[in-house]
């Protein structure tokens, strides 16, 4: 039987909510999940070279914030389990399903095979997370279709 969270794995993830709070984080957040759409890998560069700017602070925010939070339960410091509940980490996999379809050229181009790796290890690593990635990014690709079609009209 596997173990069961405990209250420290509890308090772990309420102080991760907590940091999602803060004022600076909720406008990242907000702007990751509603504004930021790249279409290729080429449209996620373009924030992540622009460097000083506000957006490129906020996609950098965002991404170590759960590349951080999916450490902590790769090194076993938050039970696993209850991290990927929706309610815990839903918003993990979902900006991470905006970035998968190119996470390959963005590692390449940005030199860095180490980008998104920890949310990468935590949303493939186990059948359930593997299954809600999966119809996380279905629902992002519909979203994306939309949108390009809206544009053209």
């Amino acid at each position: 039987m596997a173990k069961k969270a405990t209250a420290h794995d509890a308090q772990v993830v309420m102080q991760l909510y907590d940091l999602r709070r803060e004022a600076e984080m909720r406008k990242a957040r907000k702007w990751f999940v509603e504004e930021f759409w790249p279409q290729s890998a080429d449209d996620f560069l373009d924030v992540a070279n622009a460097f000083p700017g506000q957006e490129n602070s906020w996609l950098r925010q965002v991404g170590s914030y759960w590349d951080m939070a999916a450490a902590l339960v790769l090194q076993g410091a938050v039970h696993e389990e209850l991290f990927l509940q929706a309610g815990i980490s839903g918003e993990m996999f979902f900006i991470f399903a905006k970035v998968y379809p190119f996470l390959k050229e963005i590692r390449e181009k940005m030199n860095n095979p180490d980008a998104f790796a920890n949310i990468e290890k935590v949303a493939t690593g186990s059948n359930l997370a593997r299954k809600r990635l999966e119809r996380i990014l279905k629902n992002v690709e519909q979203r994306r279709k939309a949108m390009a079609k809206a544009k053209k009209a």
